[in-house]
């Protein structure tokens, strides 16, 4: 069996919320709560990638693993290929190990969100595996933040868009109708995350600003997991005021 590493990326100036990964979610720290839950799944290691000393001194204090990567990545993806590329120079993992990147944004994240990911792997095809969970139509057709995902009969993903998808030509058909949500939490092989950060750009990615149609447009399978959790994923001072009251 490969070996499983969870990668939480954790950027400090994210244009909507600066300094997000430290907010203090009902005595701990954003950041800590990902980190606490991604260490009670199956994965063997969990590390915080950040560009951010602050980050990073912050994670000693809760005892969590964190190492400094470059301030210039575009995604999550890009960060996490960049500690890949550095365990797998220093031997520590393999290039069929399997990498699970964590939203660092979502601390209300199920270790059985990542197991699932983690059982997809026992299929030596798989490449990329992501979450996606079944929700109304009209609830999320409207609303672009919420990714939409349209899979074959294997769960394999066609297309993810933040337009309603599929279109119903027929009005009030979509009223009882059900779609399925992307959760966007990822796990792929090692070599195949190494040769996704190599990719170039592509028109669909640019134009859904979705970097998973990149990989698709570039040939990829990505096979969906189905997960019954709704995640709650803090974006803006807002949300976190909607987290806030949750526990209240």
């Amino acid at each position: 069996m490969p070996k499983f590493i969870a990668i939480i990326p954790a950027r400090y100036a994210s244009t909507r919320f600066p300094g997000k990964p430290l907010v203090d979610i009902d005595g701990k720290s954003m950041i800590q709560r990902v980190y606490e839950q991604a260490k009670q799944s199956a994965a063997h290691k969990v590390i915080i990638a950040t560009d951010s000393e602050l980050i990073l001194n912050h994670a000693a204090t809760f005892g969590g693993y964190a190492v400094m990567t470059s301030e210039h990545h575009q995604s999550g993806t890009e960060r996490c290929g960049e500690v890949v590329a550095t365990l797998l120079k220093q031997k520590q993992i393999e290039e069929d190990d399997v990498v699970i990147n964590v939203q660092g944004d979502e601390p209300f994240l199920k270790p059985e969100q990542i197991n699932t990911l983690i059982s997809s792997f026992k299929n030596r095809k798989v490449k990329i595996v992501t979450l996606i969970k079944s929700v109304k139509y009209d609830d999320v057709a409207g609303n672009p933040n919420i990714v939409k995902v349209v899979v074959d009969q294997k769960l394999r993903a066609l297309y993810f868009s933040r337009a309603p998808i599929p279109f119903y030509r027929n009005a009030g058909e979509s009223e009882s109708t059900l779609c399925w949500k992307h959760i966007g939490i990822y796990a792929y092989r090692v070599k195949t995350l190494l040769k996704l950060v190599q990719l170039e750009p592509t028109l669909l990615e640019k134009a859904e600003m979705l970097e998973q149609l990149r990989w698709i447009e570039h040939g990829y399978k990505i096979r969906t997991c189905t997960t019954e959790v709704e995640n709650i994923s803090i974006d803006t001072p807002e949300d976190l005021k909607k987290i806030t009251n949750i526990f209240n």
